[in-house]
């Protein structure tokens, strides 16, 4: 296999890649995902990040979640989808090290809604971690404008929106693209 692209390799101390949550982890619905029956993981995605853990890697979730402020759930409904997510991912011998949300609408203008960085950053102080180099993994523009505001590496998978996002353009030059979250644990993985 070919070795894997400049940027994407960490040392063992700093290892730590960043995912969007609907349409990377899970299907994505343009109603939100409003309840724990609605979130279905897409296929490959739990083992993926299995696999990651048992590499050294702390998976961590930067999400939207606009459905809070729209009114379409509430912080428990959101605590309860979380929970069946980790339910899901310790039977498939994964797990994620902290989820972090925004749940303001657009209209907001906070600092934490992607595309702006402020989840991002707020990531990097709490793992104490640079974020240069550090993979983030998304289907949507505003993931691969986060990532890029802040030196991380942009990764596109093509699940959820990610086959619009490719269509449509304008995403950093640098983006990593992937069928799947399945596909960038892989190259990562043979990174090693």
């Amino acid at each position: 296999m070919a070795p894997a692209p400049e940027g994407i390799v960490q040392s063992r101390a700093t290892r730590l890649i960043v995912l969007d949550r609907d349409g990377v982890i899970n299907h994505d619905s343009p109603e939100f995902i409003k309840s724990p029956d609605e979130w279905r993981p897409i296929p490959g995605s739990l083992e993926a990040i299995a696999r990651l853990n048992h590499a050294g890697y702390r998976v961590v979730v930067a999400t939207n979640q606009s459905g809070v402020g729209r009114g379409l759930l509430d912080f428990s409904t959101l605590a309860a989808i979380h929970d069946r997510m980790h339910r899901e991912l310790a039977h498939a011998g994964g797990r994620v090290d902290a989820i972090f949300y925004c749940p303001h609408t657009a209209e907001s203008r906070c600092e934490c809604r992607k595309p702006k960085a402020g989840m991002l950053r707020e990531i990097g102080l709490r793992f104490n971690v640079e974020l240069s180099g550090v993979g983030v993994v998304g289907d949507g523009l505003r993931d691969l404008q986060a990532a890029e505001s802040v030196g991380a590496q942009p990764m596109l998978v093509l699940t959820g929106k990610g086959e619009k996002t490719l269509r449509e353009g304008g995403f950093p030059k640098n983006t990593m693209i992937f069928p799947d979250l399945a596909f960038v644990a892989s190259a990562l993985l043979v990174a090693e």
